[in-house]
């Protein structure tokens, strides 16, 4: 087997708006099964999710809920040209303080976690 690593490279929005949304799958929702049903897929979303919340620090500011509306309307305006509606129907991230992703997971280990030391 090949253990060579792959970097990626992400826009600081898409960084964030990436972290955000692999949290309301992950854990706010526990739908990853739901979503993505081989198991062996789980290991490198789990890596991207740990790599992402031990890299953003915007994920303990006060003001994330705004930041993050902020970096999906630029990535909405970069893809189609003109910002759209800022919040999935039902959802309202911009309420949701990020004190939450305390409880989420590290790289390989779900429900463990590097947030909040």
């Amino acid at each position: 087997m090949d253990d060579e690593e792959i970097t990626l490279r992400l826009t600081r929005d898409q960084a964030v708006v990436l972290s955000d949304w692999l949290y309301q799958v992950m854990f706010r929702s526990n739908d990853l099964e739901g979503i993505v049903h081989d198991r062996a897929v789980w290991s490198p979303i789990y890596a991207i999710s740990g790599t992402l919340d031990t890299t953003l620090s915007e994920i303990f500011m006060p003001d994330y809920g705004p930041r993050l509306e902020a970096a999906k309307e630029r990535l909405r305006a970069d893809l189609y040209g003109e910002a759209d509606d800022p919040t999935t129907a039902g959802q309202d991230t911009a309420d949701a303080p990020q004190a939450h992703r305390i409880e989420g997971g590290t790289a390989g280990t779900p429900g463990e976690s590097e947030r909040g030391r």
